[in-house]
């Protein structure tokens, strides 16, 4: 295995110079830096990984840990990361959460283990796991998610604005019932989204009952036991804000199930966009996040924090965009309580699943084949 003495013999410098080449150091003279490199590249020289992280005390690896992997969301995001992490020279290594705290536990273990870089974390809601990376000194950034009690750098986008984008829109194409499907109560987007819809709601003087509101789980199967639920209850919405993609994905196929027509009979607009949102038919109505830049945003805010451990944490807000489509844009106008307000039935149910009619539904619940709308 070629060594760093051989490298030094090959270029003509000390080892001491071709270490401080190999780490980026701009004191060496660009003549001797250039004759380094050349000299890597001759005898093919690969650093020894773990000798390097434990002279630094740490690998040149960030965690990633996001919290559903399965949610395409994250895909674009962890592609800002990566370039962001690879200019900076880091590498990635991609954790799924799973929506699990004690999994999330387990990759936060593994992180202080490894003696990783760094952390980018999308948390489940404990943050205690965070405070965990902190007291061990290994530098975080919150993205998407805002931990509680907790100062460290964090990356959101408005979830309030965008809410209330999304519920104002279908209050200006008269729809009067509108219910809104969101996320637990321990995760920060969940309850920011549901407080702009009840922002949206009180500006326009209707109500936001509890009746209207059900707290599922972020998954297609928890969005499509909300909707059915909702459409079991005494006087169904006319319309449903869903604060993420999947569940949209799952209300809607609630209500295709139920042979409930969108939009005329119930209007739906969904937190977080979807590949193919314009494809399927009717094409769906979302809030937009800049899901690329949330992730050079956090790569960056995390470069920054470990050339400056002790410099004060910040928090970078992006801004949402509503785009309207055809899902929230009944084809006639809207003109009394009851224009295209959805009958009450029991919903056709998937295997497995039932219509809950309590306000809260169990995220965690078993139950149900996969199913998704297909362009």
């Amino acid at each position: 295995m070629t060594t760093i003495y051989d490298v030094a013999r090959k270029a003509g410098v000390s080892p001491a110079t071709v270490s401080r080449v190999l780490n980026g150091r701009a004191s060496v003279d660009p003549e001797m830096a250039a004759r380094v490199r050349q000299a890597t590249v001759d005898l093919d020289y690969r650093p020894n990984a773990v000798a390097r992280s434990l002279r630094r005390s740490r690998t040149s690896l960030w965690a990633v840990i996001i919290s559903d992997i399965g949610n395409p969301f994250f895909t674009s995001m962890v592609r800002g990361v990566e370039d962001v992490a690879q200019e900076a020279g880091f590498s990635v290594v991609l954790c799924n959460g799973d929506e699990n705290p004690e999994k999330e536990a387990r990759y936060v273990a593994a992180a202080l283990a490894e003696r990783m870089a760094g952390v980018i974390i999308s948390s489940s809601g404990r943050p205690a796991l965070i405070n965990r990376l902190v007291q061990a000194g290994i530098p975080v950034v919150a993205i998407d998610r805002q931990p509680r009690g907790i100062a460290v750098d964090t990356v959101l986008v408005d979830n309030t604005h965008g809410a209330e984008l999304a519920t104002a829109h279908l209050i200006d194409n008269g729809y009067r019932r509108i219910a809104c499907i969101t996320g637990p109560r321990r995760i920060s987007t969940a309850m920011h989204r549901l407080r702009g819809y009840q922002k949206a709601l009180k500006a326009s003087g209707k109500p936001a009952p509890d009746e209207l509101i059900r707290y599922a789980d972020f998954r297609e199967e928890g969005g499509y036991r909300a909707m059915a639920s909702l459409l079991a209850t005494e006087e169904p919405p006319d319309a449903v804000f869903a604060t993420n993609n999947l569940m949209t994905v799952g209300a809607v196929e609630c209500l295709v199930d139920s042979g409930i027509g969108v939009p005329d009979r119930c209007g739906i607009v969904g937190f977080d966009d979807i590949p193919w949102a314009h494809l399927v038919r009717p094409s769906l109505s979302t809030v937009t996040q800049p899901t690329y830049d949330l992730g050079r945003s956090a790569a960056a805010l995390l470069v920054e924090r470990i050339a400056d451990p002790a410099k004060a944490p910040s928090t970078v807000v992006l801004r949402t965009e509503l785009r309207v489509r055809e899902s929230s844009t009944p084809s006639s106008g809207r003109t009394g309580a009851a224009a295209g307000r959805p009958h009450r039935r029991r919903p056709a149910g998937r295997a497995g699943s039932h219509v809950d009619r309590a306000a809260e539904v169990d995220p965690y619940a078993e139950g149900g084949e996969e199913r998704g709308l297909h362009p």
